[in-house]
C-alpha cells in the first residue's frame, strides 16, 4: 500500500529564497461519508485524482492517478464540494531535502505552508530557518478544511 508521510510547517516569508519555476494548482474533494479524502487536482496541464485514507499522526495511505484533463474539470464542477483551493507550489532543496512551498491565492491569500514528505516518521531532517510552527496535525491547515473555513476567517 502507497503511504504518505507528511510534515507541514508555517512559512516565514520573508525569510524565504526567492521562489521560482512554480505550478499553479487548482483542487477540490468530493465528499465521502468517512474520513477518507477523495481529491480532484489540476496541477498545472496534468491532472490528478488521488484517493487518501484518514491520518494517523502524520501518516495515512494515499493513491494517486492522472486522469484526463478535462475529466478533471467535469469533476470539479459536478462532483466537488463547493469552493476550490487555489495555490502555486514551489520546490526548494535544502540540505538534501525537497520542500514543496504552497503560495496561496483566492479564499487563503496570503497563507504560505511548507511540506517535506519523509520515508518514515522518525526520519530525521534539517529545518530551513524560513519554517515557523509545525501544524502537520492541526486539521485546520488541511486543505480541504481550509476550504471549507478559509484561514483569514479564523486568523487572529
Amino acid at each position: 500500500m502507497a503511504v504518505e508521510i507528511e510534515r507541514k510547517y508555517l512559512v516565514i516569508p520573508e525569510k524565504l529564497p526567492p521562489l521560482h519555476n512554480g505550478e499553479l494548482i487548482f483542487q477540490s474533494y468530493v465528499p465521502t461519508a468517512n474520513k477518507s479524502t477523495v481529491r480532484i487536482r489540476l496541477c498545472g496541464s496534468d491532472a490528478f485524482l488521488t484517493l487518501k485514507g484518514p491520518t494517523q499522526g502524520i501518516s495515512r495511505a494515499e493513491f494517486e492517478y492522472p486522469i484526463p484533463p478535462a475529466d478533471a474539470h467535469d469533476m470539479l464542477t459536478s462532483l466537488c464540494s463547493p469552493g476550490t483551493i487555489e495555490k502555486t507550489r514551489y520546490k526548494v532543496l535544502n540540505d538534501g531535502m525537497v520542500w514543496e512551498i504552497d503560495v496561496f491565492a483566492g479564499i487563503n491569500q496570503g497563507l504560505v505552508l511548507a511540506e517535506i514528505e519523509l520515508e518514515s516518521e522518525t526520519q530525521a531532517f534539517k529545518l530551513p530557518d524560513w519554517i515557523g510552527a509545525e501544524v502537520s496535525t492541526d486539521l485546520r491547515y488541511s486543505n480541504q478544511s481550509l476550504m471549507k473555513a478559509p484561514w483569514p476567517t479564523w486568523r487572529v
